[in-house]
């Protein structure tokens, strides 16, 4: 019986749409963090500690996983002009070496998304509201 109450909590029925909309937002901009791996642990740890959806959370960070994978460079580079680094050139490295400029790379990559991930977050919750709205008011009319 107590695995049917914890399986009953996932469920998307009589779920707020504030909380709702909170939960694609936030998945949103999670999922796009420029770290293969951390989208997922972002989303899960959002949603527990904002008592949000974690299937809608997880569900949207699926499909954002592409998206995720077409930011990364540009993320880089704006993260690269944001700390005022030189593009190095990749000819004839080591594996430390190739180590090194990796992990700059996901530090430079880190440091873009930070730069974007709030107004990104609100505009895009922003857009839900409105969308939301638009929808309730536009509704069926029974005279």
């Amino acid at each position: 019986m107590k695995w049917r109450r914890r399986l009953a909590a996932f469920s998307l029925k009589d779920v707020p749409p504030e909380t709702m909309r909170m939960s694609v937002a936030l998945a949103l901009l999670l999922g796009v963090f420029p770290v293969y791996g951390c989208p997922t642990l972002l989303c899960a740890a959002a949603a527990v500690a904002l008592r949000l959806n974690l299937p809608a959370m997880q569900f949207v960070n699926l499909l954002t996983s592409p998206l995720q994978l077409a930011l990364l460079a540009p993320f880089g580079r704006l993260g690269e002009r944001l700390v005022h680094v030189p593009r190095a050139a990749v000819a004839h490295v080591n594996v430390w070496q190739l180590a090194e400029r990796l992990g700059a790379a996901a530090i430079h990559a880190v440091t873009g998304w930070c730069s974007v991930a709030a107004p990104l977050g609100a505009v895009v919750y922003l857009i839900l509201r409105a969308v939301a709205h638009r929808t309730e008011n536009s509704g069926p009319r029974i005279a």
